[in-house]
């Protein structure tokens, strides 16, 4: 008797323990460097029991997915920028997602259609000057970067970069094809430099008076103020920051964001969903700010006061999604006028 209740009892261990320890873990596949969510991912276990795994890489990780199918370990999947986040949606690597709490959270165009992905944090694309060669109000729209009296003044990192192919697709859903290549080829025309490095470079090279003009996604600049770098702190000294078109009949400033969803074949989607949710709290909202100086994506959520201190801005209110559907048409625009 005494052996058959021994025997019953490792089979429960052997086939339920396992599936019950799961049941309390998710799996995250992220594009986003661990020290930026680390903050978040303990704050959310602390609160929730729930404890999270992570695979890191920058790329490779939709195709892992993907040759994975319905084996893959994955729950959550999170990066940055829309470009990357559609590329799982359009191998159909994403579960539907039914959230009251995320459709309140978060505004309709910052979202997928089918609710399979949603942004978590905006960053807006904007336009960085030395203040003291360029003065308030000489630029004011990204338009602006096409005009012939900036030849020689404007540095970029390279075109086919994401960053900067969401702004040329918000370029071309703003004026069309012809208008944007236009504007484009005047830009590259306009550059001081080949386009090489970062975002953080860009700031660099207006520091050592190789540009006056560079564009970069905001949180850099708060990363380069704050930065533990006593050199770094330096670039930013005689930096401004514009957020473009901001004119009462103008579109607002392009905007991306990072984002995430629930891996299609998730095991443990009601904890991936407890994730998502979380991370549209007001708590951890308030972290995106405070952390990675971008922007909540949450209405009822302020920017943090350091944001606060840079300027209100009006945001470009183009539905997210356009942006991805118009990166390749953007990709064949830089390829032909080089940028």
């Amino acid at each position: 008797m005494k052996t058959k209740f021994v025997n019953i009892l490792i089979l429960f261990i052997t086939t339920f323990v396992p599936s019950l320890l799961l049941a309390n873990e998710i799996n995250i596949y992220s594009h986003r460097q661990p020290f930026l969510i680390n903050p978040f991912l303990e704050l959310f276990t602390e609160e929730t029991g729930i404890k999270t795994n992570v695979v890191y890489s920058k790329k490779g990780l939709a195709q892992r997915l993907k040759a994975e199918g319905d084996k893959s370990p994955a729950d959550v999947i999170l990066t940055v920028d829309i470009g990357r986040l559609y590329i799982y949606d359009d191998l159909d690597l994403l579960a539907p997602i039914n959230s009251k709490k995320l459709l309140n959270n978060i505004p309709i165009y910052l979202r997928s259609p089918e609710n399979t992905w949603f942004g978590l944090s905006k960053r807006a694309r904007v336009i960085v000057v030395n203040k003291n060669k360029i003065k308030d109000g000489e630029i004011t729209r990204i338009e602006d970067l096409a005009d012939t009296k900036w030849k020689g003044k404007i540095c970029t990192r390279p075109g086919s970069h994401v960053y900067n192919r969401g702004i040329m697709a918000s370029v071309l859903a703003a004026l069309g094809e012809e208008k944007a290549e236009q504007w484009a080829k005047s830009f590259v025309n306009n550059l001081a430099k080949r386009p090489q490095g970062n975002d953080r470079a860009q700031v660099k090279a207006i520091y050592e008076g190789e540009c006056d003009i560079a564009l970069i996604n905001n949180y850099y600049f708060g990363k380069l103020k704050f930065s533990e770098d006593p050199e770094q702190r330096k670039w930013v000294e005689n930096v401004k920051l514009i957020f473009p078109n901001q004119g009462e009949n103008d579109r607002g400033a392009h905007v991306n964001i990072s984002g995430g969803g629930i891996a299609k074949y998730s095991k443990n989607k009601e904890n991936a969903l407890a994730l998502l949710e979380f991370l549209t709290s007001e708590k951890a909202q308030k972290l995106y700010g405070e952390i990675n100086f971008e922007y909540p994506v949450n209405p009822k959520v302020l920017p943090s006061l350091e944001l606060q201190k840079w300027g209100e801005f009006r945001e470009d209110n183009l539905p997210i999604i356009k942006i991805a559907e118009l990166g390749p048409l953007s990709q064949k625009i830089i390829d032909r006028v080089g940028w």
